[in-house]
């Protein structure tokens, strides 16, 4: 993707394994990594700098509430990032994106609204 070489390598302290599903909302700060399914929401806590990857394999069935998230996979909610969202060529939203700086590489799907927001308030999800 273009943005590739901007961002700053960051450690991947929480991973979701190919093989994991996590049922229930996913809480971390820092960097967080998916490859398998969450069923449940995914919420950094109080770090702006936090970002989410989820790998073309990887789900989420729930909101995402992230400031950073590089998409490849699949969720299935809104996706809430108060500073920029990266969409590959094989990312898929079913849901609203909500973001500050957007993305998107040809092949990317989103069935929901664009929605830009400057400021870092986040809106409340809307109900599926």
């Amino acid at each position: 993707m273009l943005g590739k070489n901007k961002r700053k390598n960051v450690s991947i302290e929480t991973l979701v394994g190919a093989a994991s599903r996590v049922s229930g909302d996913l809480h971390f700060t820092g960097a967080s990594h998916i490859d398998g399914i969450v069923n449940g929401g995914v919420i950094a806590d109080s770090d702006e700098s936090s970002t989410l990857s989820v790998s073309e394999n990887g789900e989420i069935h729930g909101n995402v509430q992230v400031p950073n998230v590089v998409l490849n996979g699949l969720v299935k909610g809104d996706v809430i990032a108060n500073e920029r969202v990266e969409l590959g060529p094989t990312a898929r939203v079913i849901g609203n994106v909500y973001y500050n700086l957007i993305e998107m590489a040809i092949g990317a799907e989103i069935n929901g609204k664009l929605v830009h927001q400057r400021d870092a308030t986040a809106p409340e999800p809307e109900n599926s």
